[in-house]
């Protein structure tokens, strides 16, 4: 028995070193015909020669004897949750960054606030000195008094038959040009207080007290900003347009703060970029602690892709032959002493996630995958399970 096992590995020996020269020769020839055709031949013969393999060891472990078996380590594989997450890179955004400008020209009278300091909307933060024009206002409420006197006066004579029409519309239209004048005043002088147009934090306090601003660029006074409703803009390649939804999940981790935080898309865009074919999606970012800021760089992962019941294997277990298939090794269910033959599976593979690799069919609930020691044994081959 032992002759004839000989022999046929001395045979498996002496055909592979005459296709290595008949290869060399095809390969001098450049006939790609040929070369294809010597593959499958080769594939072939490499089939067989796993098969006598097989034979052999099964000859080995029947007359010679007892073999070490060699120890592997199986994960049982369960349907679990899977998610997907299609990483980007953005930068942090806030609608409500703005810079304050003085609607009229005069002194800045007064500063009311200071950088860092956190304002609300409406808040008072400084003053123009408004050129007496606080006096014309209260001469021109005196005046509109009088004539709302005047006008109630002429419209109750008029209700009584006594007077001329002409005079009760002159004193109506006298209060009325008055009202018009305090309202006109009013809106003018109240330009001469800035305030704050809404909540936030005043991030730079630009012009000193003392300064004569006027309307236009470069008479800034403040930049206030909301820190409170940021948010990130990507854009996301059109491949993804059926997968990527507003309310899908989304994970935000800053490197520079060493921090994620989960969020949700809150709206994606209608128009595809034509330059780079794709479409933005906005995340908000909670910003609790005010650590985030404005233009803060962040890598951004949509969930485009979650199964309920997936199952998963590590991306190191699973191998590849020569034709391009994926199989992993799958143990039977072991006897009291831990022994088990191992069945190559071939499987088809779906999306990866980091190690885990998704598992589309091949597989199914409670089959003993090997995981250590996968690379070292061989479709039909018996081992020890480690437990």
């Amino acid at each position: 028995m032992k002759k004839l096992l000989f022999l046929a590995i001395s045979l498996g020996l002496l055909s592979c070193g005459g296709e290595n020269q008949s290869v060399s020769g095809l390969i001098e020839n450049g006939d790609v015909e040929a070369l294809r055709a010597k593959k499958n031949e080769i594939v072939s013969q490499q089939k067989e020669l796993e098969y006598q393999l097989i034979q052999i060891d099964s000859a080995i472990s029947l007359y010679g004897p007892a073999e070490k078996l060699p120890l592997v380590n199986t994960i049982t594989v369960e349907p679990e949750l899977f998610k997907h997450y299609l990483e980007l890179q953005g930068s942090v955004s806030t609608k409500q960054n703005v810079l304050i400008y003085p609607e009229m020209s005069g002194t800045l009278q007064r500063v009311y606030v200071k950088e860092g300091q956190r304002v609300n909307k409406g808040q008072l933060l400084a003053t123009i000195d408004d050129g007496g024009m606080g006096s014309q206002l209260s001469q021109l409420k005196t005046q509109a008094e009088l004539a709302k006197t005047t006008f109630e006066r002429r419209k109750r004579l008029w209700e009584q038959q006594i007077g001329s029409e002409i005079e009760y519309l002159s004193a109506k239209a006298e209060y009325e040009a008055r009202q018009d004048a305090v309202k006109q005043a009013e809106s003018q002088l109240g330009k001469s207080s800035i305030r704050a147009p809404f909540s936030g934090i005043i991030d730079n306090v630009i012009k000193d007290q003392g300064t004569v601003v006027s309307p236009g660029p470069g008479s800034e006074i403040f930049r206030i900003v909301n820190l409170s409703d940021m948010y990130i803009e990507v854009d996301v390649p059109e491949t993804y347009i059926g997968s990527i939804s507003k309310g899908k999940e989304a994970l935000v981790y800053f490197p520079v703060l060493g921090d994620s935080i989960e969020t949700e898309i809150r709206e994606t865009g209608n128009f595809i970029n034509p330059a780079n074919r794709s479409f933005s999606v906005e995340i908000p970012v909670p910003n609790k602690d005010g650590q985030i800021k404005p233009n803060l760089t962040g890598k951004v992962n949509l969930n485009d892709y979650t199964s309920e019941n997936a199952i998963l294997l590590p991306s190191s277990i699973i191998s590849e032959n020569a034709e391009g298939d994926q199989y992993v090794y799958v143990a039977e269910e072991p006897n009291a002493d831990g022994e088990a033959k191992v069945k190559r599976t071939f499987v088809t593979i779906g999306k990866t996630q980091g190690p885990s690799v998704e598992i589309l069919s091949g597989l199914e609930s409670g089959n003993h995958v090997v995981k250590e020691g996968a690379r070292s044994v061989k479709d039909g081959q018996k081992v020890k399970i480690q437990k």
